[in-house]
């Protein structure tokens, strides 16, 4: 029992993202995600490929590449795969803005060994420099609208999406080809 104690005392002293409580502080909302804790850290922006590979464009490539967080704590690499709005978007046009800088975020992180999810995180507010006002991380949609004002309707942005639409039309509803997206509605719908 002396060296559980003993190694479990050496892993405290020798990382300190174990020793982190990284819910302290804490305001993030629950998504009743399975495996999700309220996180709280200091993150350094950077864009995933050029982390992995010396693959580096100016400004973290302007949005076309997967942005993450390297938590300052213990320089571990966190993938932010949403914003705070329902769908599962946004991350990337949420912290492009601070590109290379260190920030402050709050928000979900997904951590469970059995389903593979390891320093998942979905942002939901965002602190730079030293502001004292937080950003609140739900600007994807209105982002969108303004880029896309030829999408106007109602309904879900993704119904009027024009690459979405682009997509549909060229390999149908099923991702399976138009041939086969027909066969598959007459056996679904007779």
């Amino acid at each position: 029992m002396k060296l559980v104690n003993l190694i479990a005392a050496a892993a405290l002293a020798v990382s300190p993202a174990l020793a982190q409580d990284f819910e302290e502080g804490s305001e993030a909302k629950t998504w009743n995600l399975y495996a999700e804790q309220p996180a709280r850290f200091e993150a350094q922006v950077v864009d995933i490929l050029c982390e992995l590979t010396g693959d580096c464009p100016d400004n973290c490539g302007d949005g076309n590449r997967q942005l993450g967080l390297v938590r300052s704590v213990d320089d571990v690499l966190v993938f932010p795969n949403k914003n705070s709005q329902a769908a599962f978007t946004g991350a990337v046009q949420e912290l492009l803005p601070y590109c290379a800088q260190t920030i402050e975020v709050d928000g979900l992180l997904l951590e469970d060994e059995y389903v593979g999810a390891r320093n998942i995180y979905l942002v939901q507010r965002i602190r730079a420099g030293d502001s004292e006002d937080w950003v609140k991380a739900n600007s994807w949609t209105k982002r969108w609208a303004e880029n896309h004002p030829e999408a106007t309707g109602k309904g879900p942005w993704f119904r009027r999406d024009p690459r979405v639409l682009a997509e549909i039309a060229a390999e149908g509803y099923f991702g399976l080809g138009l041939e086969q997206d027909e066969e598959i509605k007459d056996f679904l719908f007779e």
